[in-house]
């Protein structure tokens, strides 16, 4: 027996000891095939060159008999992820063995063939070992200390989700519409209605699909696919070359203020659907527990959900490609938005509640996240300055850095050139001064001809003294 340091330091089983508890205790098989190789780790498949991977979402409209398959595999992938998950646990804590990902799926044709598990064969098996593989990227991103340990997956509250791999799905190209065609999934005789609300690049073919239903009953879509994306034209001023940059102050008043004065205002879509939501979540409390009335309830009530979601989501979108394209760099403020929702407790909770749920319905990350992917896209820079940068209480006309200022403070006037300010398009101005020195900073220290970066964080910059 052979014994090394695991993930967590604990010594773990290892050579023909572990071979022999896999078979034996866990009902992991050994390797049928090529017995004589020596196993390599699994190369995943790299996108082409200049190209990057884009995700096209649709809606589709299954008929009956698909939407009874695809709940069965909806089922069948999250049976498989916890079943997965039970079983490395099992591994670790009971045997000391660890468990990668062709384990699980020698594993998996055990339970397919089992006689209890034998329903698990009305689904394609690639989409079984994309659950598992989506089990293993979670267990890397906890070893890595990027995620949280994965957690066994409910019915009800997990969503509702299958991947396809271009073996579990057949792709045919309409030629009179390119971009469009049939689609049609593993296990399935016919293809999709798909409702193509815009095409795909022409002549390219998916490369993954994936699934999913919202808590809605709505059937949606996702196409991958690897396309060379054209970035814009580079944005300079006329007068000095400088890039044409704009700071974003991201809050709750406005939803973003810009450095010029303009703001986009925050449309408060929970506050606006609150009376309704309010009245329907007190008509389901008062249906009883498993009835048809109630699960019509919930229906209702999720379609509201989804309708807030579809705006903002919408919104936010509309948004961020009308600043990436109007500007070659913006900047804002580096947020760490999981600190602002914490819970509340002891006094004043209930007004901490109700900020918490107007930041979630600001969306501020997703918004970043959206600024980040395009950026990238289309040959922009992100630049993040530090969270700690006193952006509200400097003042952007003679750089004197004052007190702290209350929320309900929403004007000020400087005590070192007497300028009057208005709250967040001084912190719009001041984030827009900051990261154009950051700009700088970065643009001087690389090699001649090396495009910028996408992305510039204020941590990640060098001999970076923020300024006040």
């Amino acid at each position: 027996m052979v014994e090394s340091a695991g993930e967590d330091g604990r010594l773990s089983v290892t050579g023909a000891e572990a071979r022999r508890v896999k078979r034996e205790a866990l009902g992991v098989p050994d390797r049928a095939k090529h017995q004589q190789r020596v196993a390599v780790p699994v190369q995943r498949r790299r996108p082409e060159a200049d190209t990057r991977r884009r995700a096209y979402r649709y809606r589709c409209y299954p008929s009956p008999t698909q939407a009874e398959q695809l709940v069965k595999t909806f089922g069948a992938c999250r049976w498989t992820y916890n079943e997965g998950l039970a079983l490395r646990v099992k591994a670790w804590h009971e045997h000391h063995v660890a468990l990668g990902f062709a384990e699980s799926c020698r594993a998996l044709t055990g339970w397919r063939n089992a006689q209890g598990t034998r329903w698990l064969q009305e689904v394609s098996s690639t989409v079984l070992q994309q659950a598992l593989r989506h089990l293993d990227a979670a267990f890397g991103r906890f070893f890595t200390g990027s995620g949280k340990p994965p957690k066994a997956k409910k019915k009800g509250r997990s969503r509702d989700s299958a991947t396809y791999v271009r073996t579990g799905f057949r792709w045919v190209e309409d030629p009179d519409r390119p971009g469009t065609g049939l689609i049609t999934l593993a296990k399935q005789t016919g293809p999709l209605r798909v409702r193509w609300s815009r095409p795909l690049p022409a002549g390219v073919r998916p490369v993954k699909l994936t699934v999913s239903r919202d808590r809605a009953g709505r059937y949606f879509v996702s196409v991958l696919v690897e396309e060379r994306i054209e970035p814009l034209p580079p944005l300079f001023l006329r007068h000095g070359g400088a890039p044409k940059a704009v700071g974003l102050d991201l809050g709750l008043a406005a939803l973003v203020t810009l450095d010029d004065g303009e703001k986009v205002d925050h449309p408060r879509l929970l506050k606006r659907y609150g009376a309704k939501l309010a009245d329907r979540q007190r008509s389901l409390h008062r249906k009883e527990r498993g009835s048809r009335n109630r699960e019509k309830a919930r229906l209702e009530i999720a379609r509201l959900y989804a309708r807030v979601a579809d705006v903002r989501r919408d919104a936010l979108d509309r948004l961020t490609t009308r600043l990436v394209r109007e500007n070659q760099v913006l900047v804002v403020e580096d947020l760490a938005v999981a600190s602002l929702v914490r819970s509340p407790r002891g006094r004043g909770r209930r007004r901490k509640a109700g900020l918490n749920r107007a930041i979630m319905d600001a969306s501020w990350g997703e918004l970043l996240r959206q600024l980040r992917y395009k950026c990238a896209w289309y040959g922009r820079t992100l630049v993040v300055v530090d969270r700690f940068f006193p952006s509200t209480r400097r003042c952007s006309a003679c750089g004197l850095t004052g007190p702290k200022l209350d929320l309900a403070v929403r004007g000020w006037s400087c005590d070192g050139c007497g300028a009057v300010h208005e709250r967040d398009v001084n912190a719009a101005r001041n984030l827009r001064a900051e990261g154009l020195r950051l700009y700088g900073l970065v643009a001087s220290a690389l090699p001649p001809g090396r495009p910028m970066p996408s992305l510039i964080r204020a941590s990640e910059v060098p001999d970076v003294v923020p300024a006040g």
